[in-house]
């Protein structure tokens, strides 16, 4: 039990929040204007002043409950324990409702110390009220209640965010571990073409000296791609994988997607400009966006009969499009995991990944530089 209570304690602030000014400002604008119009229009309110400063006083505490949540908390409740005091009962504004904010804020972006201190505040303005005969026994168990629910609602979002974060890294980890073993295999081909260049010049310098020559500058070219493909893999996450030790795909194989006459959307592949001349990284890297496109396309595209496939060598660049005409109101979350790691593979080469509906349906386009890998 204390080892519980200990970890409750010790519990850090989750990443920062992220800041939404614009809504935070709309969302008090239209309390506000809430409020004053309650205040106006019910005939039986008491306190009717009273209420209606005490609302527009706690309105901006909102603007900080992300950022600064037991200040935000402290500030509402100690507020309104002291107004309590000074109307000698409970505001009745409904509006007010709003409070359950402050607790699921609390909650869902403080640490665990600012729970402790923000829970003792929370109890200690309703302890106030009910030991003073503001609330009876009833609606001080229903507040408590509802104020419990909302802290739990902050709690239950907070670790759903965080499962939520690991699940996108551990997505992002597996991608760099695909690519930091495509980039090795990609460097051994270089060291081993430098190895035979070696023996080869070895071999031929008797007879004919300028072949070591030659030999060195085939090695010194290799060696300068592979010093840029490890350059590259450097910025990869790599674990040791044992179980997939298949060879890596180049981008030769994206041929080997098109589907013409087989069960399913129609894939047809179309490649323009030279190929063969391609840092092996970036065609395994294509290779593997449209693997992942087309797939996503058979698997989420609504009534699609076509997927195209379009890759084009530039000088600088080469460009991958993969296209369905499935119909459109698909978002990103409905491909899963799987954008995500062709963001991350495409991102770690230099270039980008992205995916959204068009007229015709659902595109995906990566740009992957080719001047850092050449």
């Amino acid at each position: 039990m204390f080892a519980l209570l200990r970890s409750v304690w010790d519990e850090p602030r989750p990443a920062r929040a992220a800041a939404r000014p614009w809504q935070d400002r709309a969302l008090v604008g239209v309390l506000a204007v809430v409020a004053v119009l309650e205040a106006v229009l019910r005939p039986e309110l008491s306190w009717r002043a009273g209420s209606l400063a005490l609302a527009l006083v706690l309105l901006p505490l909102l603007l900080v409950r992300r950022s600064r949540p037991l200040l935000a908390v402290a500030g509402a409740f100690g507020t309104a324990a002291a107004a309590s005091l000074v109307f000698g009962g409970e505001p009745g504004l409904t509006v007010l409702v709003f409070m359950v904010l402050f607790p699921f804020a609390l909650f869902r972006w403080g640490s665990g110390r600012e729970w402790v201190f923000g829970l003792a505040v929370m109890l200690g303005k309703v302890g106030l009220s009910a030991a003073l005969g503001y609330l009876g026994p009833g609606d001080a168990v229903a507040g408590c209640a509802v104020l419990g629910t909302a802290c739990a609602l902050g709690a239950a979002v907070r670790y759903r965010g965080r499962a939520r974060a690991r699940e996108l890294e551990q997505v992002k980890l597996l991608e760099r571990e695909r690519l930091a073993r495509d980039l090795h295999d990609t460097v051994a081909h270089h060291v081993s073409a430098m190895a035979i260049r070696a023996q080869a010049g070895l071999a031929t310098a008797p007879h004919r000296p300028e072949a070591a020559t030659e030999a060195l500058a085939l090695i010194e070219a290799e060696a300068s791609r592979a010093l840029t493909e490890m350059r590259t893999m450097v910025r990869a996450l790599r674990h040791n994988d044992s179980a997939d030790l298949a060879p890596s795909p180049t981008v030769a194989d994206v041929a080997l997607l098109a589907s013409v006459g087989r069960p399913g959307p129609e894939v047809d592949v179309r490649i323009d400009g030279a190929v063969d001349d391609l840092p092996k990284s970036v065609g395994t890297a294509l290779y593997r966006l449209t693997q992942e496109s087309v797939t996503n396309a058979r698997r989420h595209a609504r009534h699609a009969t076509r997927i195209e496939v379009r890759v084009s060598v530039g000088e600088t660049a080469v460009r991958l499009r993969v296209s369905d005409d499935g119909e459109t109101g698909r978002t990103p979350a409905a491909q899963g995991h799987g954008l995500i790691g062709m963001k991350e593979r495409a991102t770690l080469l230099g270039g980008t990944c992205e995916a959204g509906p068009d007229a015709s349906g659902w595109t995906v386009t990566a740009v992957l530089p080719l001047g850092a890998t050449r």
